[in-house]
């Protein structure tokens, strides 16, 4: 992805590129979508070199998640709603070598143009439509909906997730910013899947009501190293930043729990492990893993926050 970025900014300042960033990022903290924020193709392309190292690390990460919990998942075929820049469609690429195709769609024409040249140079079949989420048609064997349900109000986000799993053949991914307000668009929307009869595959254990009640919420977090440009465009200094997220894995095809998840990253010292967890049995539970246990201990230390626990 970054060469791919790299190439498309031959000959652009990448002070200008700075600036830009800077005033999509206000305009976006500002509650304004795309539509406002990105305004053409210089646009566009301050948005990726800021912000899709990140969202595709974050999509990336769901993506995996959902390869652990159904191993056998191949899918040729992907509908990218809500596409921005691609980010999505690049992680699905990397994620799934049987993927060939990709239909994109999304409303802002500079971002649908960036995202169907950088998923075209990664080898795929791109038919790309300039469209709402309302007006998406046709369906795919892997669909995703990256950073897309926090520009629309709570109460709309069980519809348009549920309108994205009925064009789902196999798989359905969600992935919000870690924030309360993504958390709270994501527990909407899984209860309402569920009721549709979508099966979950990560990071639930279960399908029961969720344990964590608000105003309590809870994500994960994914660290990218910064490039160059991406230091530049985001005038920092810090060689890597953190995006913290949450996500939705379903499928149509059930998938049999492993185990509990952690839900924070596991405090480890002198006296062993202790883990925040997430049951199948939908509770909440914290674990200490004392350090005489050896062989638990050693199992324990190698698991971070999102992992699976199976007892050992």
């Amino acid at each position: 992805m970054r060469e791919a970025l790299a190439a498309l900014l031959h000959g652009v300042s990448r002070a200008d590129l700075a600036r830009r960033s800077a005033a999509i990022t206000a305009l976006y903290r500002a509650g304004r979508g795309s539509d406002v924020a990105i305004a053409d193709r210089l646009d566009a392309l301050a948005y990726a070199v800021a912000r899709m190292p990140a969202t595709c690390a974050a999509v990336a990460e769901a993506l995996r998640r959902l390869r652990e919990a159904a191993p056998d998942l191949a899918p040729a075929s992907l509908l990218d709603l809500g596409c921005g820049a691609g980010a999505a469609t690049r992680a699905a690429r990397q994620a799934f070598a049987s993927l060939t195709e990709a239909r994109l769609i999304d409303r802002n024409p500079a971002m649908l143009d960036l995202a169907r040249e950088l998923a075209a140079a990664d080898g795929l079949a791109v038919e790309a439509r300039r469209a709402g989420l309302d007006e998406a048609a046709g369906e795919a064997d892997l669909v995703t909906l990256a950073y897309v349900l926090v520009e629309s109000p709570v109460a709309e986000a069980a519809k348009i997730a549920c309108a994205a799993f009925a064009r789902a053949r196999a798989a359905l991914v969600l992935v919000e910013p870690g924030t309360p307000a993504g958390f709270e668009r994501l527990r909407v929307a899984r209860a309402a899947l569920i009721e549709a009869g979508a099966h979950l595959a990560a990071p639930c254990p279960h399908a029961l009501a969720c344990p964590v009640a608000a105003p309590d919420w809870r994500h994960f977090s994914v660290r990218v190293q910064r490039s160059r440009d991406h230091l530049a465009t985001k005038r920092a200094e810090v060689p890597y930043e953190d995006e913290p997220f949450m996500y939705l894995a379903l499928t149509r095809a059930p998938v049999a729990p492993e185990g509990a998840r952690i839900l924070a990253r596991p405090r480890r010292d002198r006296t062993g492990v202790a883990l925040r967890l997430c049951d199948a049995d939908g509770a909440l539970r914290d674990l200490v893993i004392p350090a005489r246990d050896r062989e638990a201990t050693r199992h324990a230390r190698r698991l971070d926050e999102g992992d699976v626990f199976t007892p050992r």
